[in-house]
């Protein structure tokens, strides 16, 4: 049985950029404008989770062990679930990325295996020497191409092979063994991109099925100019769910608030058309937005809808003389605005909250109408 059994529908917020930030003067608020701790803030308005990516040996530090050790102590303090998120890289992984970081570019795939192993469960034994363990840990990030290319790449006509597919299930599996040998309870997500994509979906989790990979949580990207509509992402929700009977979480997810680009910045999301229908570039919009997903995933069969993460909601612009370590073109999908204020979209937070709460105290048997 893993930790998160019993545990509370998961409100989560992706914060790795947090700590660049502040280290370099940034500062987050309420609605009042008075500067509070960004966990803070989150826990207050809803958030009962934080997810941090961790890369081997980032340029400029940060996201690496010993910050990841530092922030997690602070999530740990306020009481907070934590999602660690291993990349297996020295940057970003994703569908386009998944390069292996550079200590172990020349290894043999069985050097791979072993260094996933060792790597992860020396990470993992730091955070609890430090009472920080995290609750749910991902074996890779966006993995739908595979990880550590090429000896675990599944993307593309050549490397889409069986053979290929069992290198990068062994991969996985290693990183697997080592969370459950430093605590068995930690609960494993597998996570890809594809959450409005049913056919991808379900041929990536039949694979691993057939593999023999054994994990306890889907984990979905869904970004709606990439990943399509919300009727897509629930058709796929209510499927996978039927097809595995394991938990789902949307760990990746986010919805702009306004359209408008300061100065120096362009945002990777700019153009009215590529919104959804009846969701404007607006805190109303955002709003709107994270009720019906929050919905959906709720309305998931079975119970198996676990939650979901908003990606990076707190990756305001940066200032001139801050050095964040990549161009930001995500500040007009945060939940806070340019000037690190809240938004009023966490009233979405809120009223789920406040949801969940009264269903709990309603009698069996009485109606509730949400």
């Amino acid at each position: 049985m893993s930790n998160l059994e019993n545990k509370p529908f998961i409100l989560g917020m992706d914060v790795s950029f947090m700590d660049e930030i502040e280290q370099h003067g940034g500062s987050y608020s309420d609605t009042d404008g008075k500067e509070q701790d960004l966990l803070s803030i989150l826990k207050l308005n809803g958030a009962n989770a934080i997810r941090l990516r961790i890369w081997n040996d980032p340029i400029g530090g940060f996201c690496n062990l010993e910050r990841t050790v530092t922030i997690a102590k602070r999530i740990k303090e306020q009481g907070l679930q934590f999602l660690l998120d291993f990349h297996y890289s020295d940057r970003w992984a994703d569908p386009a990325n998944q390069w292996k970081p550079k200590a172990w570019e020349n290894l043999s795939y069985e050097e791979l295996q072993r260094a996933v192993c060792t790597y992860t469960a020396d990470v993992l034994r730091t955070l609890k020497e430090h009472d920080a363990l995290p609750d749910m840990v991902q074996v890779g990030n966006e993995i739908t191409p595979g990880m550590l290319w090429d000896e675990g790449r599944v993307s593309g006509e050549e490397h889409d092979t069986d053979e290929q597919w069992e290198r990068f299930a062994g991969l996985v599996k290693y990183g697997i063994a080592a969370v459950k040998s430093v605590d068995s309870n930690i609960n494993i997500m597998i996570h890809i991109d594809r959450g409005g994509d049913n056919v991808e979906s379900r041929k990536f989790y039949d694979r691993f099925e057939a593999l023999g990979v054994e994990f306890d949580t889907i984990g979905l990207s869904y970004y709606p100019w990439w990943h399509g509509t919300l009727d897509a992402l629930r058709d796929n929700l209510h499927d996978l769910a039927a097809r595995y009977g394991k938990p789902i979480n949307v760990v990746e997810t986010a919805y702009p608030w306004t359209l408008e680009q300061p100065e120096d910045h362009e945002w990777i999301l700019n153009q009215e058309d590529l919104l959804l229908p009846g969701y404007p570039a607006s805190v109303e919009g955002q709003a709107r937005y994270l009720q019906d997903l929050l919905q959906i995933i709720r309305e998931v069969p079975g119970g198996l809808g676990q939650g979901f993460y908003y990606w990076e909601p707190a990756w305001i612009p940066s200032k001139p003389e801050w050095s964040v370590g990549h161009p930001n073109n995500w500040g007009n999908l945060t939940m806070f605005d340019f000037k690190g204020r809240k938004l009023e979209s966490f009233t979405a937070l809120k009223a789920d909250v406040t949801s969940e709460e009264s269903e709990t105290d309603t009698p069996k048997g009485s109606a509730l109408i949400r």
